[in-house]
């Protein structure tokens, strides 16, 4: 397509394709997982053809990457929203605590998780998490995100605002946790319990222990 040229019908036909492709690999990785998952419930919840699908996504592998590039790429816009509010405030002389950012992503991931959402993460030894190292756009994404969250990590423990005796690599893995946490699932599925609640429990865990922070 020439810069600056409309799309297609054809073109615009496919991208609507490939976005219910992804949608729908989103939802049956969220909540049936990888391994679970099959190629013929992602065509038939995308409305496809099994072969049309393979035209577009080969394997069940880049079928995955796809919808895992696709997540990374929503919470990078909400991760550069928060920096764009950060730079904001900075600017009006009440600059925002770098803590409440992680903690707003940490809310989220799992406000996501408990829509339905949020894949599953792949397990280290899994054949999608060797695929997902080879893919380039998912590598630079989540190196990205990586970045962002670890400046904030590192000027929270700065500030006192984090234990600065952990390393912030612990720290980030647990952020990174917090979007496929099973304890958010488990309080979901007990029906006990409203969103709102579940998010603010876990939230309140995972930044100030089970104890609290006056215990």
């Amino acid at each position: 397509m020439r810069m600056g040229a409309r799309p297609s019908i054809r073109e615009q036909i496919q991208r609507v394709r490939v976005e219910a492709i992804v949608a729908s690999v989103n939802r049956l990785l969220a909540t049936k997982g990888y391994d679970a998952m099959t190629v013929d419930e992602v065509a038939a919840e995308a409305g496809l053809a099994k072969a049309s699908l393979y035209k577009l996504f080969p394997s069940k592998e880049e079928l995955a990457g796809a919808a895992m590039v696709g997540v990374l790429d929503r919470a990078l816009a909400f991760v550069d929203g928060l920096r764009a509010q950060a730079a904001e405030a900075a600017a009006s002389g009440q600059p925002l605590r770098a803590i409440d950012q992680l903690q707003a992503v940490t809310r989220w991931a799992m406000l996501t998780q408990l829509e339905g959402e949020m894949p599953s993460l792949p397990a280290q030894n899994s054949s999608l998490s060797a695929s997902l190292q080879a893919n380039e756009a998912y590598m630079d994404r989540l190196i990205a995100l990586s970045n962002r969250l670890s400046t904030w990590i590192t000027e929270a423990q700065t500030r006192g605002q984090l234990n600065p005796g952990l390393p912030p690599d612990l720290v980030l893995y647990t952020l990174f946790a917090r979007a496929c946490d099973p304890v958010v699932a488990l309080l979901k599925d007990s029906g006990q319990y409203t969103p709102a609640q579940i998010v603010d429990w876990v939230t309140s865990t995972t930044f100030d222990g089970l104890g609290g922070r006056s215990a």
